[in-house]
């Protein structure tokens, strides 16, 4: 009677528990031998897609497909597990430098990025000291030398840094012969009237500046030259204010990266093996062909020929 009684008790307490777990974890939607897949996981998985892949699996039909992919996967991990994978070098060096990776950005979340807040009041302040940083060329000014390859590009550079005129070398090599006449003078053009990539190469000139390497456009290569501008009204706040916090955070979160750095260097042995790092090969190559930032501001016309 007695056991009758244990037994009773135990099998509400197993009822109970597995009742709490179900109200926490919600009803089971699917079951793999012993494994539940409950409501709970199938929300956690749904919430981490994409909202384009929440949307593909919103209705019925996406649903049980989408469970049925949570499905597979299970039943792809259950077969792992199975064959060992689990206790293989290859995982668990993968599984080392996922935790060294997580440990390393919760800690500069922590240590770094949380120090790191720049406040609106010092981004209003940077604007207003620095105004002049923000106004847009309403047009620019510039003369061009346009070869076909980057080696010739490359001969125009170098005659242009032993100290030939500029104008000079346009005349003689530019195959844009409707600027070559006048020493490669474009004359002054507006945001859009040139394809991008000549548009970007000239408004990261100041005045009287030359690309420094060779800027490609479709038509070839472009030794370009900022002669003019005409300057515009400051970018408004409002619309500079993200770019700002970007910069400033960014110099800030450097600033507190080198401090605490410096700080763990001076607990921790560092040693470099220099000749070691100089076998390890080169360092890759840089493109030569000037990638210039966009001007803040959008006709397509192409440079004048």
């Amino acid at each position: 009677m007695k056991k009758a009684v244990l037994i009773c008790i135990l099998a509400v307490a197993v009822m109970a528990c597995s009742k709490k777990e179900a109200d926490v974890k919600g009803a089971y939607l699917a079951r793999i031998d012993n494994t539940n897949i409950t409501q709970a996981d199938f929300d956690s998985e749904f919430q981490a897609l994409p909202d384009y892949a929440r949307q593909m699996f919103a209705d019925a039909a996406g649903k049980e497909k989408f469970l049925n992919e949570i499905i597979n996967k299970e039943l792809i991990y259950k077969e792992a597990l199975k064959k060992g994978v689990d206790k293989s070098p290859e995982f668990n060096k993968k599984v080392e430098d996922f935790r060294k990776l997580t440990l390393v950005s919760q800690v500069f979340e922590k240590e770094i990025l949380a120090k790191a807040g720049v406040p609106d009041q010092e981004i209003k302040d940077y604007y207003e000291k620095n105004k002049n940083d923000f106004v847009v060329a309403k047009e620019l000014r510039a003369s061009h030398i346009l070869v076909k390859t980057e080696g010739e590009a490359g001969k125009v550079l170098e005659r242009l840094k032993k100290g030939e005129k500029f104008d000079a070398i346009a005349r003689a090599v530019s195959i844009d012969t409707g600027s070559a006449k006048n020493g490669g003078d474009l004359g002054f053009f507006k945001k859009g009237q040139m394809v991008p990539e000549f548009e970007r190469g000239a408004a990261s000139l100041n005045v009287g500046e030359i690309t420094s390497s060779p800027v490609k456009t479709q038509f070839g290569y472009h030794i370009i030259k900022v002669t003019d501008k005409k300057a515009g009204e400051p970018i408004p706040y409002e619309k500079i204010h993200d770019l700002i916090s970007q910069k400033l955070s960014g110099e800030k979160q450097r600033a507190v990266f080198d401090a605490y750095m410096a700080e763990l260097k001076k607990s921790h042995k560092v040693e470099i093996n220099r000749e070691g790092l100089l076998k390890a090969g080169p360092a890759p190559a840089q493109p030569a062909v000037q990638e210039a930032p966009a001007m803040p501001e959008e006709k397509k016309e192409e440079p004048k020929k």
